[in-house]
């Protein structure tokens, strides 16, 4: 205790080398980190890859792009009844990859120049704690008042046997892979496996989906993984298998095999590819003990406030476990630094997050969902109306998927889940609904654009508004 106070003294008296240093430079740190610039703090922020971190260099943003290309590719295959032909049609990898690079560069992916800009001291390199008040990067030692950890996470591949000596795909590089293989299988049937499939199986590579849960994308309604499956099976030729458990990978000299039980028997898939999208874990990694910084393999354990057990060390994003996205950690970071700028403690509010699915149909869901009601045992009261419904589904010939809205009992909005062309941009509305508190006959009574797939919202909220009770 004794030498502990006086460690305590003598930093006391020590002039560090920063007021803040951020640890990563993803979406939470780089919103943590630019707005403590913004009031004058003297902030370094740490990369250990790429400055922009996952968000813009390996996910979020080359997933779009690469999407983007075969969603194109498929829509030209298969518009001759719209009159254009696709009998010469086809692709060139290196060219899309070259489109997508572009794309990455262009809105500031591997970029350092924005913090540089805003008087922020970059540091390149991966960050291990000496003790609370500093860090070592390569050989260089930093000291700082206060340290923001926003290191993210990484693929977690859970027991599968075999993944140390078969060579599989990471969600980030599926996606940026130039060489188009015959088969391959995707492990793991959330929301990055289930885009990784249809980006493949749009290019026309033959594709399996093997999925632990009952159904795909888990995490949403019931009703939506029906429709995305049907879409895949029926439209994408993809073998979607749930209720099966990986349980290694293989190989041999002419292919590799994802090795599974279902129904209590043990089957396989034999490939070329492998993709393993089985989730993610924090990123913990940097020498937590030395900072007293208490972790579990599940996350980074924080406050309210997002302190952690050291005083002056806070965490941030995915290295919390849990639930998390580019939007959550971008709404942390932002928050978190107000709270150190400004001293004001109010709750963070997660509320109008829109969580989203990329697929074509896209899914959107803002606030609660019906089975997330179901689990705690909410009342709600909903409307359900399917694309078939709208015009708009007619002319772009798109009938796969819905609008359901739901409602408490004082007739607000307290969630939606949208499946549908655009549904990211549909929910908007809806996000700025459930945070807001919203009614439903405010929402019905919104005009929404004529032939558009917006008109189901409305239909919905009317039917909603007009119901007893």
């Amino acid at each position: 205790m004794f030498i502990k106070s006086v460690i305590k003294l003598f930093k006391m008296g020590k002039k560090f080398d920063f007021e803040y240093i951020v640890i990563g430079s993803g979406p939470a740190g780089t919103s943590a980190a630019l707005a403590l610039a913004k009031a004058r703090k003297k902030v370094a922020i740490v990369e250990g890859e790429n400055f922009g971190g996952a968000n813009l260099n390996t996910r979020d943003v080359p997933y779009l792009a690469g999407l983007k290309f075969s969603h194109l590719y498929y829509d030209a295959t298969h518009a001759s009844k719209c009159g254009i032909s696709s009998m010469n049609l086809h692709f060139n990898f290196p060219t899309a990859a070259g489109h997508q690079a572009e794309i990455v560069k262009n809105v500031g992916g591997g970029d350092a120049s924005e913090f540089e800009k805003a008087g922020i001291t970059c540091i390149s390199g991966w960050a291990n704690f000496i003790d609370s008040n500093t860090i070592a990067v390569g050989e260089r030692e930093y000291s700082a008042t206060k340290f923001i950890i926003a290191t993210g996470s990484k693929l977690s591949v859970g027991n599968i046997a075999g993944t140390d000596f078969v060579n599989f795909l990471t969600p980030e590089a599926a996606l940026t892979s130039r060489r188009l293989p015959r088969a391959i299988c995707i492990v793991g049937g959330g929301a990055t496996g289930c885009e990784i499939a249809e980006y493949y199986a749009k290019l026309g590579v033959k594709t399996a989906l093997i999925e632990r849960s009952s159904r795909l994308l888990p995490r949403e309604d019931e009703e939506v993984g029906k429709v995305i499956r049907e879409y895949f099976e029926n439209e994408l030729g993809i073998v979607v298998l749930t209720n099966a458990r990986v349980a290694a990978l293989e190989k041999d000299a002419t292919s590799k095999r994802v090795v599974f039980t279902k129904d209590n028997r043990e089957k396989m898939v034999r490939v070329d590819t492998i993709v393993l999208a089985t989730g993610s874990e924090p990123s913990v990694d940097l020498g937590l003990e030395n900072a007293d910084v208490h972790y579990k393999k599940s996350g980074i354990l924080v406050d309210k406030n997002f302190q952690t057990s050291a005083k002056n060390i806070y965490a941030i994003g995915d290295c919390l476990g849990g639930e998390s996205s580019t939007d959550i950690a971008a709404l942390q970071g932002k928050y978190l630094a107000s709270t150190l700028i400004y001293r004001v403690k109010t709750p963070i509010s997660y509320s109008g997050i829109i969580r989203a699915v990329n697929t074509c149909p896209e899914v959107a869901t803002v606030g609660y969902n019906e089975d997330d009601l179901i689990r705690r045992d909410k009342h709600c009261r909903k409307e359900v109306v399917y694309l078939p419904e709208t015009n708009a589904a007619k002319i772009y010939e798109c009938e796969k998927g819905f609008v359901k809205l739901l409602a408490n009992k004082e007739n607000r909005l307290i969630g939606a889940v949208i499946v549908a062309p655009n549904a990211v941009v549909m929910a908007h509305e809806l996000a700025l609904a459930v945070r807001n508190r919203i009614s439903i006959v405010d929402l019905a009574w919104m005009p929404h654009r004529a032939n558009s797939f917006s008109e189901a919202i409305q239909i919905a909220a009317t039917r909603l508004a007009s119901r007893k009770k």
